[in-house]
């Protein structure tokens, strides 16, 4: 999940995020689009040499491609791990304004087996946390990492690797210096449930926040001071033993993401791999270049393989802003 060069494709949007995207593109989302659409990524040709793996949706872990295989039979002949959100979604907190709490654990159990059956390897569990006037809160960070450690151990009960992801968000204006307090925060109550349910470090995948202004913020922190405090952040709170961390792009644009990724993957001596799991940052050349023609199809693909491409060169510290003149 973690190879040399390589990252993770989340490709696990809910069917209500896809309608938001394909509106951007004056397409209709029906489950044929989100098919086609899902398809034109997985089946693009050398796209495995830079994704190790793809997250799907329940909905997209039965889907098949035009040829009539299963996207996880695909995914995994191509020596790419087929991974599944499981997940039910951010629900507001109780007694706790403008925090939310990440619900699903009903049901895990059988639910993950059935995952199993149909090929997924990996699984996602999303948590939110808000940076805002006295928030986030005590409750709110060990709400989540309770729900994400428990999560984890049925993950791994079912020999499914669970990547963990307490996704601190980009909106507000903080700054990046409150981002890294919060940041530190949630990794702290992360790791120390994950041990209290006897988690396996080792068999883990951490999707982490990068440290970065709030959107709003006036002052937005370069890319140097990004990887530096994100990098900060890591080294006081994630155990040597886990096997590898992958950043979520969160609203980045596609080349920040990877220009910021290229600076931390860039230092020395890290005791993990640090790689990507994007989804609109490896997506959206793709989709605008798709815009719901099958005609488009072969265009969007070359898009998608730059975009993958250039995260593999980031994940390795030798990316440079001039490849992205190549972009066909």
């Amino acid at each position: 999940m973690v190879a040399k060069g390589k990252g993770i494709l989340a490709a696990d949007e809910s069917s209500g995020t896809c309608e938001t995207r394909f509106r951007s593109i004056n397409t209709a989302c029906t489950e044929e689009s989100r098919r086609t659409y899902r398809g034109l990524l997985f089946t693009t040709p050398g796209m495995e040499q830079f994704i190790s793996g793809v997250i799907l949706y329940d909905e997209t872990i039965r889907q098949k491609t035009n040829e009539g295989v299963l996207f996880p039979d695909h995914l995994a002949k191509n020596g790419v791990l087929p991974g599944i959100k499981v997940d039910t979604g951010a629900k507001s907190l109780a007694l706790c304004p403008g925090e939310k709490v990440t619900e699903g654990l009903d049901g895990l159990r059988e639910r993950l087996a059935a995952y199993f059956k149909l090929g997924a390897r990996f699984a996602k569990w999303r948590a939110v946390i808000t940076i805002g006037a006295g928030i986030p809160t005590h409750t709110c960070l060990y709400a989540n990492a309770h729900a994400l450690a428990r999560y984890a151990a049925l993950c791994q009960e079912a020999s499914i690797v669970p990547m963990i992801e307490p996704e601190v968000l980009l909106d507000g204006d903080h700054t990046i210096e409150r981002c890294e307090e919060v940041s530190e925060a949630t990794l702290r109550a992360t790791y120390a449930a994950l041990a209290a349910h006897n988690v396996s470090f080792e068999h883990t995948i951490l999707k982490a926040s990068m440290v970065v202004s709030g959107k709003n913020c006036a002052r937005q922190a370069g890319v140097d001071e990004v990887a530096e405090r994100t990098v900060r952040v890591l080294k006081r709170t994630v155990p040597a033993a886990q096997p590898g961390v992958v950043f979520l792009s969160g609203g980045q644009s596609d080349v920040s993401a990877t220009a910021h990724l290229n600076a931390m993957a860039s230092m020395k001596g890290l005791p993990w791999p640090l790689t990507f799991s994007y989804s609109r940052a490896l997506q959206n050349p793709a989709l605008n270049t798709w815009k719901g023609q099958n005609g488009n199809i072969a265009a969007a693909q070359r898009a998608f393989h730059h975009r993958a491409h250039m995260n593999g060169l980031a994940a390795q510290g030798k990316w440079k802003a001039d490849l992205e003149k190549q972009a066909a």
